[in-house]
């Protein structure tokens, strides 16, 4: 089926053109450059994954409860709306929830995907193109497992959030080689980091977990890479240049933590749009989200030194300044472990099916004789 015919309301444009700004920088400078990004690189081309074999795509989805989401946790829960929907159309509102969120997921990879490119294009350092290369797989192979998950396992697709698309676009149209780092690496890898960690951790269905936690796993990756090469480079710069980028920095996380609520869910079951935007500020789940969206962003923001005194009083403002000491290097390790657990577990058991599958052949066998 077309993906055009998977999309709710219909997509009428498939493809989005974002004028191209910037120079290609070639480096003729061949030595082995910094050891810390040259460890990255090498971890980038180890870790390495094939989404068609790594994830168990045999494994069922309920296209109604796809993440078993919990009543609680749904916008309308215990509104008007809500009493009065069937078990059915709540499954539906459920299905609706996932594919939107999912599909921000996708959309996002495929802007990661082209973010990636253009640091591989414009950055001028032979070290940071190497791993950017890398990254640039990476993030194509989560764009197919997203794009898979919703094709096979859901059956629907949203379009890329207003919000969102404005961010890539702000991202990707700004001539500067540091932008892409920013944008991306930190703003929307931060976002995405969130919302992928809170359902990996309270999903109980084992396919998107598989999905979120090996994403992660070369999500932690793509963060440190960022954190090198932008802390290495805001060291450089005067005070001007670091305001016109925290100036960057404040816009891009009032525009998440304002637009990113899924209203265009609820404008499908036919609540107004004011409505909709009332339920998702009173809603908890929503309110838990937003502190958790910037406990990536938060520090690495500081660690990279943009830490001026507008974007502190800004994260002052969202109540998030105090995210700015959390242990970043930690979250990320968790993340990778996370995902090492994981297969370690399937394996296991994997390998214990065959085993019995073994031993009940051979007991077969010695019953015939």
């Amino acid at each position: 089926m077309s993906t055009r015919d998977l999309y709710v309301n219909g997509q009428q444009d498939l493809t989005w053109q974002v004028p191209a700004t910037g120079a290609a920088r070639f480096s003729w400078e061949y030595d082995e450059g910094r050891e810390r990004l040259l460890n990255l690189y090498q971890k980038g081309k180890d870790k390495q994954w094939d989404g068609a074999k790594r994830v168990d795509w045999d494994l069922e989805v309920d296209p109604l409860d796809p993440l078993g989401t919990p009543d609680e946790a749904m916008t309308l829960y215990g509104t008007r709306h809500w009493d009065l929907m069937t078990a059915r159309e709540r499954g539906e509102l459920r299905k609706h929830y996932a594919s939107w969120q999912f599909s921000q997921f996708l959309h996002g990879e495929q802007g990661a995907m082209v973010c990636a490119a253009r640091i591989v294009e414009s950055v001028p350092d032979l070290d940071a193109k190497f791993y950017s290369a890398t990254q640039t797989v990476d993030e194509a192979r989560h764009a197919e497992v997203y794009g898979r998950f919703l094709h096979e396992k859901i059956g629907m697709l949203y379009p890329v959030n207003d919000s969102l698309r404005a961010l890539l676009g702000d991202t990707l149209r700004d001539s500067r080689w540091d932008m892409p780092y920013l944008g991306m690496q930190v703003l929307i890898e931060g976002l995405a980091l969130a919302a992928f960690g809170m359902i990996r951790d309270t999903t109980d269905k084992p396919l998107p977990k598989q999905i979120l936690a090996y994403v992660m796993q070369d999500e932690a990756r793509h963060v440190a890479f960022g954190r090198m090469a932008l802390r290495d480079h805001y060291k450089e710069l005067g005070d001007a240049e670091l305001r016109e980028r925290e100036e960057f920095v404040i816009e891009g996380c009032y525009l998440m933590r304002d637009r990113l609520r899924g209203v265009e869910v609820l404008e499908n079951f036919g609540i107004p749009r004011r409505e909709a935007g009332e339920y998702s500020e009173r809603s908890e789940y929503l309110q838990l989200f937003r502190r958790l969206l910037f406990s990536r962003i938060v520090p690495c923001v500081k660690d990279i030194g943009l830490w001026g005194e507008r974007l502190q009083r800004a994260y002052v403002d969202m109540g998030v300044f105090e995210m700015g000491d959390a242990n970043l290097d930690l979250l990320m390790a968790q993340d990778e472990e996370i995902a090492e657990k994981l297969d370690a577990e399937r394996f296991a058991a994997e390998e214990r099916g065959r085993v019995a599958e073994v031993e009940a052949t051979i007991a077969s066998g010695t019953a015939a004789d």
